[in-house]
């Protein structure tokens, strides 16, 4: 007995994850995963992968737990792959502190001799809770790893892209670049920071998706204390990230309404640098000045803030998972968990 035939757009961590969880509940699936570039080649490779249980709403919350709850059961089944754990703290004023306990789930308030000890270039009023369950990966790294896997049981189709997107009652054709079409049952829109491109753009323009900067700097500066610090009113964390020997300092950058093409060609400028240092200067002065460096990318936001996950088609054939906010690496598992929940739903009942 053979299963659905799957179509996967987007080889990205989300789409990735998605074809993963799909063929662990339906194994008998017939799946194709197809990426315009390299499997993890695009918002992937510039995500610093930190993974910490927060979220602004009780539905991100709980993606953000039941992905904490993924990633450990797959890291304790599969010790090989490129994921760090490292105590995680919180740090906010006293005025913030009942908005922090709301957003961040099993705080600990740190002592102020725990406090000098977790990060002694802290300004003095701010107060220091450790949070459980958190961890940084290697996330490009773990999308191939991924992708090896399925290899085994599933059809990758890598540097194709997708020229049209065809919906019918009972099922969707998929024409590809290289001149092939594939039929399936259903298709699920994985496309990271380009969802108001291609094909698909008219499908998704009804989800006022924006596209959002991103930018990471880097802090020289050895990672040996291996712990991190989450600024939740400031929107901003720092993270050492020991594979590549520093420290990453994330901060918000408001500029909007860029193309992850023209993105690729981004580099770090003077005025990031500048809103990034005078961001640190606010939480952890000392280090500011160690700024010199980073990664510049984009991702789609949605207009609540959270993930979107629903049917982009009239015959509930097409499903859209992404507007990551963000946070794509940090949900994913959780994502793709609604997205075959929903996909599942319109199948059987279909």
């Amino acid at each position: 007995m053979t299963g659905p035939r799957i179509v996967i757009i987007g080889g990205g961590i989300l789409g990735c994850t998605v074809a993963a969880r799909l063929l662990e509940c339906e194994p008998q699936a017939r799946l194709s995963l197809v990426d315009q570039g390299l499997i993890g080649g695009g918002a992937s490779m510039y995500s610093a992968g930190v993974h910490f249980p927060v979220g602004r709403s009780e539905r991100v919350r709980r993606l953000s737990g039941a992905s904490a709850d993924y990633y450990q059961t797959l890291h304790a089944r599969h010790p090989q792959l490129p994921m760090h754990g490292f105590d995680f703290f919180v740090a906010a004023g006293s005025a913030d502190a009942e908005q922090v306990r709301a957003r961040c789930a099993g705080l600990r308030p740190l002592s102020a001799e725990e406090r000098r000890q977790v990060m002694p270039e802290l300004p003095y009023g701010q107060e220091v809770w450790r949070m459980p369950d958190c961890h940084a990966m290697d996330v490009q790294g773990l999308a191939q790893w991924y992708a090896r896997r399925l290899r085994e049981r599933a059809e990758l189709l890598e540097g194709v892209g997708v020229e049209a997107i065809r919906e019918h009652v009972d099922g969707v054709s998929v024409l590809l670049s290289s001149g092939r079409s594939l039929a399936a049952d259903a298709v699920v829109l994985c496309p990271g920071p380009w969802a108001n491109e291609g094909c698909w753009r008219e499908l998704t323009a009804a989800l006022d998706i924006r596209v959002k900067k991103v930018v990471a700097l880097h802090l020289q500066r050895p990672p040996e204390h291996g712990h991190a610090l989450f600024f939740p009113v400031e929107d901003a964390f720092l993270a050492p990230l020991p594979q590549r020997g520093h420290w990453l300092f994330s901060y918000t950058c408001q500029q909007w309404d860029v193309t992850p093409d023209k993105c690729r060609q981004a580099r770090v400028e003077a005025r990031e640098l500048d809103e990034a240092r005078e961001a640190l200067r606010g939480i952890a002065p000392a280090l500011a000045q160690q700024l010199g460096s980073g990664r510049v990318f984009c991702d789609a936001y949605s207009p609540s803030r959270e993930p979107l996950v629903q049917f982009v088609g009239r015959h509930q054939r097409i499903l859209f998972a992404g507007a990551g906010n963000g946070s794509g690496y940090r949900l994913a598992p959780g994502i793709a968990a609604e997205a075959l929940a929903l996909l599942n739903h319109a199948l059987t009942t279909g």
